[in-house]
């Protein structure tokens, strides 16, 4: 090939339209069989034409020019022996046909949304509507840049994480270790956060978490996970434990006075107190009014209580779960809503759980009473120790709170 002349032929300034149509359809892989037009070309531009085509100028608005006219000349003057496409690429560099280039980013995108099928994320029911929206929301897209191979990466340290969740009583920066390699891998505000966040709220009810600062601890909290060992903490109420270690003696002082006391997750994990319940049954409310009313009712002589404080946090799941391995039976109540049932199936799957007072029963006999106030938020959820309860509160389709039974609750206390 002759550039030199071939820069002369067809790289004059007035011929860059031309040069431009014809990439353009090679980049979208038609053939250079065609004529061109141009609208209201120039006098110039209709000089430069004639020039490459040997013709003289023709007059009017508009310019047609035929592609294998111009590849003809090319071949034909030895300027571009190898036809029109290659003169192309050769004055304005390689050409990419669009439509395979688009195949190839498909490609690459289907490869990295297909590191999510796996057992972490496939074998959970509850995730198949958030793994079957997740390619159109845009929101991988939208976190990788917009770049396949950071989003393939991005795709499969979340099936890693969700591989090891719900976790049972992990730090953040515990699980981000054990599943990626790096303690700070998710940290507030990085994209695989925010990716298994949205994982994480598909597992729980996203109606049932609070919202504003508190929906995040939340979310972390329902898969087990603590933000850190000391935010995440538990509500008690005169529960035995020895004293020969440094928990257990916080938990007798307090017991010793009839006093509420705060456990952190820290201390149940590094120090986890010997408790000493010998089969005594716990009881655990949804609500801090309830424990501090059976506090103040019956100071050291109340029964062992833990309080949950709404949606369990680590610490309560920690605690509760230590308490049901030890062979104690725990009796729970709760708010009757959506989201109080929530809360008291994550209790009553562990071991010898009951339901205190948070049956069909209970509930329609506070009803009655007229305790009900419109239940207009949640979305339903079964009741498996009772399925008559989630019945009756869909039913009457009303929300009666912990502390409109406090009376008989503290009755049972007695």
């Amino acid at each position: 090939m002759d550039l030199p002349r071939l820069r002369r032929l067809l790289g004059a300034p007035d011929l860059a339209w031309l040069l431009d149509r014809v990439r353009r359809r090679m980049e979208d892989g038609r053939p250079l069989d065609a004529t061109v037009t141009l609208t209201g070309a120039t006098e110039n531009q209709r000089a430069a034409v004639a020039r490459l085509l040997g013709r003289p100028a023709r007059p009017g608005r508009s310019l047609s020019v035929s592609l294998p006219a111009v590849d003809a000349v090319l071949r034909a003057s030895g300027a571009g022996p190898d036809g029109l496409a290659a003169a192309v690429t050769a004055l304005t560099g390689p050409v990419t046909d669009r439509h395979v280039q688009e195949a190839a980013v498909a490609a690459a995108w289907r490869r990295a949304l297909a590191e999510l099928d796996r057992p972490a994320v496939t074998g959970r029911p509850e995730l198949a509507d958030w793994h079957t929206k997740l390619p159109g929301t845009g929101l991988l897209k939208r976190l990788s840049g917009g770049d396949p191979a950071t989003a393939r990466q991005l795709a499969t340290d979340t099936a890693r994480v969700l591989s090891h969740l719900p976790a049972d009583g992990l730090t953040l920066p515990v699980l981000a270790a054990r599943a990626i390699g790096d303690a700070h891998a998710l940290d507030h505000g990085r994209p695989l956060t925010t990716l298994v966040l949205s994982a994480v709220r598909a597992l729980t009810a996203p109606s049932e978490l609070p919202g504003g600062a508190e929906s995040r601890r939340a979310a972390w909290a329902s898969v087990g996970v603590a933000l850190d060992e000391l935010s995440s903490r538990v509500l008690v109420l005169n529960l035995p434990a020895s004293p020969s270690d440094p928990t257990g003696r916080i938990l007798t002082a307090a017991r010793e006075d009839g006093e509420p006391c705060l456990l952190t997750l820290r201390q149940l994990t590094r120090r986890p107190p010997a408790l000493d319940l010998h089969g005594r049954t716990v009881r655990v409310c949804e609500n801090p009014a309830i424990l501090a009313a059976a506090a103040d009712a019956y100071g050291p002589d109340c029964p062992p209580m833990v309080c949950v404080e709404g949606n369990p946090s680590v610490a309560a799941r920690v605690l509760l779960t230590a308490i049901a391995a030890a062979g104690s039976p725990l009796a729970h109540h709760g708010d009757f809503d959506w989201g109080g049932v929530r809360i008291a199936a994550t209790v009553l799957r562990l071991p010898g759980a009951v339901p205190w007072r948070y049956d069909a029963p209970s509930y329609l006999a506070a009803v009655r009473r007229g305790h009900g106030t419109p239940l207009t938020t949640g979305t339903p959820a079964p009741t498996p120790w009772d399925p008559s309860l989630s019945s009756a509160i869909a039913e009457h389709a009303l929300r009666v709170e912990e502390e409109h039974l406090l009376d008989q609750l503290l009755a049972d206390l007695r």
